[in-house]
C-alpha cells in the first residue's frame, strides 16, 4: 500500500472519529439514558437492596492517548471479607444477582454516562485496568490510540474466553480499520452477544484471568 493510500485512510478515519462518531456516540448514550431510565433506575433499587451500597462500581482507567478516566458500572459483588480483613475471591463475592448483571451486561449500563461525556466511545477497545499500562508491548499500546468503548470487535469475537493476546491483537484491528460500517456492524454483533450471553467467563476463572505482560513482542 502507497504512503499516500496510507495517509487517505488516515484522513478518512480521523474525519469519521471527529466529525461522525463522537457526536453519533452522544446522540445515541443520551436517547439510550432517556429510554432506560426506567430501567437504570430500578437496578439501582435491586443493586442496594441485593448488593449493598455504593451502588455505582468506580475505578480510574486509561481512555484515549492514556489518559485516566472514572469508569462507572453497577456493582457486582459484595464486600465480603475474611478473618483477616481481607476480601474473598471473586467466585465467593459474585452473587448470583452479580452474575446475571454481568451475563445480561446490564452492569455496563453507567457507562453510557463516561460516552455522554466523551471519556468512551459506544464502540472501541474496552477499557482496562491502569496497572496494565507498563506491561503492553508497542503493537498493544495502540489500542489507546482511540477512545475506549462499551463494546468492541474483541466482545464480538469471545470476549473473556479469548487470550489477552487475541484481544489485544483484535483491538488494534479495530483501530486500523475504524468506520461508520465496521461500528455498526459490531453493534448489531454485540445485541446478538447479549442475547446469547456467551463468552462472559474464562475457562478458569469467574470473570477473566490478570494480564501479566505478553510472551510475544510485535
Amino acid at each position: 500500500m502507497s504512503s499516500a493510500i496510507i495517509k487517505e485512510n488516515i484522513c478518512k478515519k480521523g474525519i469519521y472519529e471527529r466529525h461522525i462518531k463522537r457526536p453519533m456516540d452522544f446522540i445515541l448514550s443520551l436517547a439510550a439514558i432517556i429510554v432506560l431510565s426506567p430501567l437504570l433506575l430500578i437496578l439501582i433499587i435491586l443493586v442496594r437492596a441485593k448488593l449493598g451500597s455504593p451502588v455505582i462500581f468506580k475505578q480510574k482507567r486509561p481512555g484515549l492517548n492514556e489518559e485516566i478516566f472514572t469508569l462507572y458500572k453497577f456493582r457486582t459483588m459484595t464486600d465480603e471479607k475474611d478473618d483477616n480483613g481481607g476480601l474473598l475471591s471473586d467466585e465467593i463475592r459474585l452473587t448470583k444477582f452479580g452474575r446475571f448483571l454481568r451475563s445480561t451486561s446490564l452492569d455496563e449500563l453507567p457507562e453510557l454516562f463516561n460516552i455522554l461525556t466523551g471519556d468512551m466511545s459506544i464502540v472501541g477497545p474496552r477499557p482496562l485496568l491502569v496497572e496494565y499500562l507498563p506491561l503492553y508491548n508497542e503493537h498493544q499500546k495502540r489500542r489507546h490510540d482511540v477512545r475506549p468503548g462499551l463494546t468492541g470487535l474483541a466482545q464480538v469475537s469471545g470476549r473473556n474466553a479469548i487470550s489477552w493476546e487475541d484481544k489485544f491483537k483484535l483491538d488494534v484491528e479495530y483501530v486500523d480499520n475504524i468506520s461508520f460500517i465496521v461500528d455498526w456492524k459490531i453493534m448489531f454483533k454485540t445485541i446478538k452477544k447479549v442475547y446469547e450471553r456467551s463468552g462472559i467467563s474464562s475457562d478458569t476463572s469467574a470473570t477473566t484471568e490478570r494480564f501479566r505482560g505478553s510472551k510475544v513482542e510485535h
